[in-house]
């Protein structure tokens, strides 16, 4: 009975997620209200808040999501962006941009949701932060294991080439592609060479 009771709670508190997800996805989140999850999941204002205290609350649940969905996050183990960096090859690097594409389509609501909520709920902030800041870390990681361009410059050469990736991730989510994808990952693969990989470090 207990084991019942459990996986109904269980049930409720994942309907209540993915109800609050889609509703972000088509109103936004500042214009979804804890009442229209609710309402939408087919339960109570009062049966909300048994499980989340807040709508932040709600959403850091679904960064927890999304933080699983891309290996990230607290026990996450990670490295495969420094070792592709550590490498510094362009074809390692295009490789590990396109199968980061591949991903956008399904994180995209949570993503947009994210970055939308950090606005409306600054606690949310550093969440959204977290995330930039521990790629850049796994980019300075592999720059330090090639031992690879002057250490005072590895963190920025990282942020650089995250910021890139990130603005053209946002604008897809928010409008697609407006130029052939391939076309537009091959010329990111060629500045993040230039930044990251060996053909930069021959560079001034």
């Amino acid at each position: 009975m207990a084991n019942l009771r459990a996986a109904q709670k269980e049930m409720t508190r994942r309907l209540l997620l993915s109800t609050a997800l889609e509703l972000f996805e088509q109103r936004g989140y500042a214009a979804t209200k804890v009442d229209d999850i609710a309402k939408a999941a087919g339960t109570t204002r009062v049966t909300f808040y048994a499980y989340f205290p807040s709508r932040a609350a709600l959403m850091r649940a679904l960064v927890d999501e999304l933080d699983e969905l891309l290996g990230r996050g607290p026990g996450a183990a990670g490295g495969e962006l420094a070792t592709v960096v550590r490498r510094g090859d362009r074809e390692g690097i295009e490789d590990w941009l396109r199968g980061t594409a591949r991903q956008w389509p399904r994180i995209r609501p949570y993503v947009l949701a994210a970055h939308e909520a950090a606005v409306v709920e600054p606690e949310l902030r550093p969440l959204v932060d977290r995330w930039f800041d521990e790629v850049v870390a796994d980019i300075e990681a592999g720059l330090r294991q090639a031992d690879r361009f002057d250490p005072g410059s590895r963190r920025l050469r990282g942020f650089l080439a995250l910021s890139q990736l990130d603005q053209l991730a946002r604008h897809w989510m928010r409008h697609g592609w407006h130029t052939d994808s391939a076309a537009a990952l091959a010329l990111l693969a060629d500045s993040w060479t230039h930044l990251l990989g060996d053909a930069g470090d021959a560079g001034p």
